[in-house]
């Protein structure tokens, strides 16, 4: 059982003390009959990060009055703290408020295979409640059926909020599904909960920058502690999401990287069997590697 408890309601912030995490370790107890998918709506998690953080426990019947490890710890990405930063490897998005007030953490959906979510930087250009949503041509042709337009409401897919991007067609929305959060299964919209979005959509005006990145490997300093960080890549993470084993090598990167955040100064401290059982778990979850 987690060494923490605690309740997770809303977005992930930042601790009290100043650093690279946010968020706290948290354990969940699961209701009658709920499954998985259910504990991490209800605590404001994705899929796949609630489900590498639970290899053990099966999705569909994990049983009631079981705790269950809440990924709600994270180590910032590697990118300029402004405004929205998407780590596309994590399925999560965060955002800087301008000024000195706390990073906000969000769970989110991606593009699938052959319509990903694109890597760069762009801005949002604007916004809109209750969108009507258009289907595109490539959904159309998936989909002969769909109709022209589906006006605001709760067969909308694209939820109650939206942001549209700089990219052309590509919007960061809300759902009518939200179990589909946490999951690659957009077209390369980011999607999500309809909560979150309402929360961002508070808070976000045309013009605030918007940084995609892809990191499954991060590095983080809190407290005088350099944490490590690592998800599994995307073939893994459909490998999970099938209810298979994952197979991937750990990252080639993770060792570059904890030295180079370590620096000449720190290296003497790494604990490199906690780095290593890190990089063969990938659990999503940040693990302290230094002694």
């Amino acid at each position: 059982m987690p060494c923490v408890l605690a309740a997770v309601v809303g977005a992930a912030s930042a601790s009290a003390s100043a650093g690279d995490l946010i968020g706290e370790p948290t354990a969940a107890l699961t209701d009658q009959d709920e499954t998985l998918l259910d504990v991490a709506h209800r605590h404001d998690v994705g899929y796949i990060e609630i489900r590498i953080a639970n290899p053990s426990v099966d999705p569909w019947l994990p049983g009631a009055g079981r705790w269950i490890n809440v990924p709600s710890q994270h180590i910032l990405p590697n990118a300029l703290r402004r405004g929205i930063v998407v780590n596309l490897a994590e399925l999560r998005l965060y955002y800087f408020p301008f000024g000195q007030r706390a990073p906000l953490s969000f769970p989110i959906g991606i593009g699938d295979e052959g319509k990903e979510t694109p890597t760069g930087r762009t801005q949002v250009d604007s916004r809109r409640p209750n969108p009507t949503w258009i289907p595109t041509a490539s959904e159309h042709a998936e989909d002969p059926d769909l109709p022209s337009m589906v006006r605001p409401g709760p067969d909308n897919p694209m939820g109650d909020f939206a942001l549209y991007l700089g990219w052309k067609g590509f919007v960061i929305h809300g759902t009518n599904k939200p179990y589909s959060i946490g999951r690659r299964d957009s077209h390369g919209c980011i999607r999500m909960y309809p909560d979150d979005i309402r929360t961002l959509y508070r808070l976000v005006r045309p013009g605030t920058p918007v940084t995609v990145i892809n990191q499954p490997v991060k590095t983080g300093w809190q407290d005088h502690e350099l944490y490590l960080e690592i998800h599994p890549d995307v073939a893994d993470a459909d490998i999970i999401e099938s209810g298979g084993t994952p197979q991937q090598p750990a990252p080639m990167e993770t060792e570059a990287l904890v030295r180079k955040a370590a620096g000449p100064r720190e290296a003497a401290r790494i604990d490199w069997d906690a780095v290593l059982a890190a990089a063969l778990e990938r659990n999503g979850i940040p693990v302290r590697v230094t002694r």
